[in-house]
């Protein structure tokens, strides 16, 4: 019999690669090494992602949607718990994305090093009576602690931030980069993204049209009376009663606390989330890719008001968010939701430049 061919030898080998891995999965660096010899060769061409915080109730879905993303030819999933089980099952998915996981703060490097892209739905949920003021004290720290790692392995890369209280956590995430001498106000996004869908959703619903066919701005923040949808530029224009006007912006606002006490301290808005997520970052990474007019809502630096932090439509490119849009004509019932939510949005953006510089 003929002796076997290198490249035999070699398909082989990923096959065993394959069928054996090692007992720590990819949480050791020498497996990632391995896995990246053995499987990258075969990846698409596209971005590189990482999903810090890919084993909680979001990032789970959020890193399942984004392995189905065409852009995405590399995803680095991270977490302190649970990253390799979550690895495996989504490495088994049969799209061409590229699957490695690090598990601990002593992998954060090596999870950041190259990526165009990253995603924090990383901290803890809201429970049934937690107000996202609540979550401050715990999910501030996680923030502070994962953009220092940005600043030193991937400072260029875009950061799309979902780790609530997002008012306060995207300042914060602003202060360190500023400290590190990194901070590019283009490429540091809050995703406020969920309280578009939403409002597309309930808008469709009492316009009796499908979802796909709204589009709603949904200004301010991403805390209660902060979330300002702007119902007088609704697309396809339409009007609405005073009664259908409080109602739907009261839904829109609290929506998050409808899902809360919905799951009866089972978690909060997780799914959806991780829906918004995905769809603000597949926009991202068309602008990214250089498509032109991909136009999203997200709270970002901004002098569209006083505030030095504000959510409005923003123009998406190859360098993050490459133009703030100012918020067009408002009606007086948005006029007086504007100044509420500024009142709000202050003290919540004080609160997280505090917790960096104190």
């Amino acid at each position: 019999m003929e002796s076997i061919s290198s490249d035999v030898k070699q398909r082989l080998a990923r096959i065993s690669a394959h069928l054996n891995p090692s007992s720590n999965l990819q949480m050791e660096e020498n497996w990632v090494l391995r896995g990246e010899n053995c499987r990258a060769k075969g990846g698409s061409p596209g971005f590189k992602v990482a999903i810090l915080g890919a084993s909680g109730g979001i990032g789970q879905p959020l890193a399942m949607l984004m392995k189905m993303n065409p852009l995405v030819s590399v995803l680095h999933l991270y977490d302190v718990a649970n990253t390799p089980g979550v690895t495996a099952d989504i490495s088994h998915m049969d799209t061409s994305a590229v699957v490695r996981g690090f598990l601990g703060p002593q992998q954060l490097e090596n999870a950041l090093v190259g990526m165009d892209l990253i995603i924090i739905p990383a901290g803890v949920p809201r429970k049934p009576g937690m107000t996202r003021d609540d979550l401050f004290n715990i999910n501030a720290g996680i923030v502070k602690t994962l953009c220092e790692g940005i600043t030193k392995f991937c400072p260029n890369a875009i950061v799309n931030l979902i780790s609530n209280p997002v008012n306060s956590t995207v300042p914060i995430a602003a202060e360190v980069f500023k400290r590190a001498g990194t901070f590019d106000p283009k490429r540091l996004l809050g995703v406020t993204m969920l309280d578009v869908v939403r409002a597309n959703t309930f808008v469709a619903e009492v316009l009796g049209r499908d979802p796909k066919e709204v589009d709603v701005p949904v200004v301010g923040g991403h805390a209660g009376v902060t979330i300002l949808p702007l119902l007088s530029q609704v697309k396809p224009p339409c009007s609405f009663t005073a009664k259908e006007i409080d109602q739907l912006t009261d839904r829109i606002q609290n929506g998050g606390t409808e899902v809360v006490e919905a799951k009866a301290g089972a978690g909060s808005a997780t799914l959806s989330m991780a829906y918004a997520a995905v769809k603000f970052a597949d926009a991202c990474l068309r602008g990214l890719r250089g498509d032109s007019g991909i136009v999203e809502c997200a709270f970002v630096a901004s002098q569209v008001t006083e505030l030095p932090f504000f959510a409005s439509k923003v123009r998406l490119g190859r360098t993050g968010a490459e133009e703030v849009f100012s918020l067009g004509p408002l009606n007086e019932y948005e006029r007086a939701g504007l100044e509420k939510a500024k009142k709000e949005l202050a003290a919540s953006i004080e609160k997280g430049v505090s917790f960096v510089r104190k």
